[in-house]
């Protein structure tokens, strides 16, 4: 499994409120996405950075996301160069299901 996280930076701070609504505009293009398992938006505490956290069922899967056009698409949508940053997650402890799930 691989995590990812994204973060653009805002030309100007906006509220948790203004976020959220931002986040449910594009939320649905998300659902049922290939290798996609989860993922949490964010905005930080002073309102001047937003992006998500997603679990993915491998880098290829993530890889096939991040393309050219998804980076225009957040330059439009939040006028910024998204990052991004892969990370091997080889165990997760899910509370909710009250799993331990490896990539084995």
């Amino acid at each position: 499994m691989i995590t990812t996280i994204t973060k653009f930076k805002l030309s100007e701070s906006i509220t948790r409120n203004e976020a959220r609504d931002i986040f449910l505009s594009t939320a649905p293009k998300y659902q049922d996405l290939p290798g996609l398992y989860r993922k949490s938006y964010f905005v930080s505490e002073d309102g001047n950075t937003v992006g998500g956290i997603y679990l993915w069922e491998s880098r290829a899967h993530a890889e096939a996301i991040y393309t050219e056009s998804w980076k225009s698409f957040v330059r439009d949508k939040y006028g910024s160069e998204p990052s991004v940053e892969y990370l091997d997650t080889p165990v997760i402890v899910d509370n909710v299901t009250h799993e331990i799930v490896t990539d084995d």
